[in-house]
């Protein structure tokens, strides 16, 4: 049986390569297959996003080789971010309650 953390970085990992190879490369992300993985996996996050070009902006900060894809260590770093981003805002939100 998996630990709680061991069964996140499996889960992480099933749905970078879920969405992976579909247009091409079995191990990197298109730009089309990003799109798809943010909606169908971070669909709340997108729908604040006013900026109508997010995931153009996304794949242009994750993309740090240039090659036009993102590859499983690039997309590492979307994850990294996204969870620091909640983890500050749940921290804030519990000072704001009086529960930190």
């Amino acid at each position: 049986m998996l630990s709680k953390l061991e069964g996140a970085m499996d889960a992480i990992i099933k749905v970078f390569y879920y969405y992976s190879g579909k247009e091409g490369d079995k191990y990197t992300l298109t730009k089309c297959e990003l799109k798809d993985l943010l909606k169908g996996e971070l669909g709340a996050f997108l729908k604040f996003q006013k900026d109508s070009h997010t995931v153009d902006s996304i794949m242009r900060d994750l993309d740090m080789n240039g090659d036009g894809q993102v590859d499983f260590q690039e997309f590492i770093h979307l994850v990294t971010a996204i969870t620091i981003a909640c983890n500050d805002f749940f921290i804030e939100l519990l000072k704001k309650q009086g529960k930190l």
